[in-house]
């Protein structure tokens, strides 16, 4: 079991947690992460491209000239892709990217994403996550005391409206509840910052 420090978001300590090895000690599978982090980039493509064919252009009812006789190829039709405002060739059509992956290969990468940040001490554990009043200068103050610079994000067990609101307009900041998080917003964020009740949550669900 991993001890990890629990911190309070005025800098002090509140005791330490113990975090499961199967979860958030392990070794990184490389594979799963990859896998993951594919099928979740391409399940975010709306796959509404497309492009108008011959059919779908207008005009070009009529041919533009008689088969033989005027020293022009022979054409039968504006509406060809050779001419200006003609129909596209093998253009992209509305498809669905959607891809499946099986559950134990996405509780293996998130295991593998958690594991990362902890091997690299870049993972957090906060006592709760909580604010009076919507405040952005009180979430700055809590990342300077935290020591926390770039990019990071907070998982918590119950995302509380005025902490939200409060690291909202942070372009570094990035805010979801244990039951949304995805393996891609752990991987690209610098930090990952768990409320005590996140990692227990995160910790029973994939165990």
């Amino acid at each position: 079991m991993a001890q990890v420090t629990v911190r309070t978001t005025d800098g002090g300590e509140a005791g330490s947690l113990e975090l499961s090895d199967h979860v958030y000690a392990r070794v990184p599978h490389r594979a799963a992460l990859y896998a993951a982090v594919q099928q979740q980039m391409a399940n975010a493509r709306q796959g509404t491209h497309a492009t108008k064919n011959r059919k779908l252009v207008s005009g070009g009812g009529k041919k533009p000239w008689r088969q033989k006789g005027t020293g022009r190829a022979r054409q039968g039709s504006t509406r060809a892709p050779q001419w200006r405002g003609g129909g596209t060739v093998h253009g992209p059509v509305p498809r669905s990217y959607r891809q499946g992956l099986p559950r134990e290969v996405r509780r293996l990468a998130m295991r593998s994403a958690l594991s990362d940040k902890l091997a690299e001490g870049r993972l957090m554990i906060l006592d709760s996550l909580t604010f009076e009043a919507p405040r952005t200068k009180g979430f700055i103050a809590l990342l300077q005391t935290l020591g926390i610079t770039g990019s990071v994000l907070f998982v918590t067990d119950d995302l509380d409206r005025n902490a939200f609101l409060s690291g909202r307009n942070l372009q570094s900041v990035d805010m979801l509840p244990a039951m949304g998080v995805d393996v891609l917003s752990v991987l690209k964020h610098d930090w990952l910052v768990l409320t005590r009740g996140a990692a227990a949550y995160l910790e029973t669900t994939l165990a």
